[in-house]
């Protein structure tokens, strides 16, 4: 997330200010700025601030202590608990996609009465604050990420690995790329930073599409994968290993 989309963010968040006109000033601003559109500068941004009396300083303050607040992970016991539910699980990915509780309970099969027990267990946890009208605010941080080798990282790979690849991969907007060679260990070191950095793209691209309509934006799922391995089916074939 750029400094200048999470100052935007920061603006929308001010707690310590409501009771103090701020919704309506954001409302004003809102509206002179074309916030809802991202498009206004650093000039516009301090203008934003002399409007809610704070310094620029005073709101990236503000984004470092709400990130702090932020969970970045799960405790071991927390993934547990989504994990034994089928539903939680569904409702907490659902949340991190940005999901409202509306299009919830319109795409899947759940009355308001059990997606709002769900939630509710889901704001216990300290992922989400329900908020009044059944509004969701996500508290994890923007680097959130499932535990490695955690509950639900072996869940997915136990239940949903097969189904996954389950595809020729040649439609549109599919790919898989597979790629072999023999690599220093330096040269895995860099490879595998490589890879987080791409995978904090998608993440990047995932935030700054969740202000879209929810019927432009698809269900998407990346795997990136590395390790060092020899395919079993030629191990008969390496001298000592027994096979004639």
């Amino acid at each position: 997330m750029t400094r200048t989309a999470g100052a935007r963010i920061g603006c929308q968040r001010p707690s310590r200010f409501w009771g103090l006109g701020c919704p309506k000033i954001y409302h004003e601003v809102e509206d002179t700025l074309v916030f809802s559109k991202r498009h206004f500068s650093l000039r516009r941004l301090d203008q934003v601030c002399q409007m809610l009396g704070l310094e620029i300083s005073d709101l990236v303050q503000m984004m470092n202590e709400q990130h702090a607040r932020s969970l970045s992970e799960l405790s071991l016991e927390q993934e547990r608990e989504i994990v034994a539910d089928v539903e939680l699980l569904l409702i907490a990915v659902c949340v991190l996609n940005r999901w409202r509780f509306e299009q919830i309970t319109a795409y899947f099969s759940m009355d308001h009465t059990r997606c709002y027990r769900l939630l509710n267990r889901l704001d216990r946890l300290k992922m989400i604050e329900l908020l009044p009208g059944n509004r969701i605010k996500l508290l994890v941080a923007p680097n959130f990420k499932w535990r490695e080798n955690g509950p639900i990282q072996q869940f997915f790979l136990q239940k949903l690995q097969s189904d996954f690849f389950a595809s020729r991969f040649d439609q549109e907007h599919e790919s898989l790329i597979v790629v072999n060679g023999m690599l220093a260990d330096s040269s895995i070191a860099v490879f595998r930073r490589k890879l987080e950095q791409l995978a904090r793209e998608f993440d990047a691209l995932s935030d700054g599409d969740a202000e879209l309509p929810f019927a432009d934006r698809n269900g998407t799922t990346v795997i990136l994968a590395m390790r060092q391995w020899r395919y079993g089916l030629f191990q008969q074939f390496v001298k000592g290993s027994g096979h004639t």
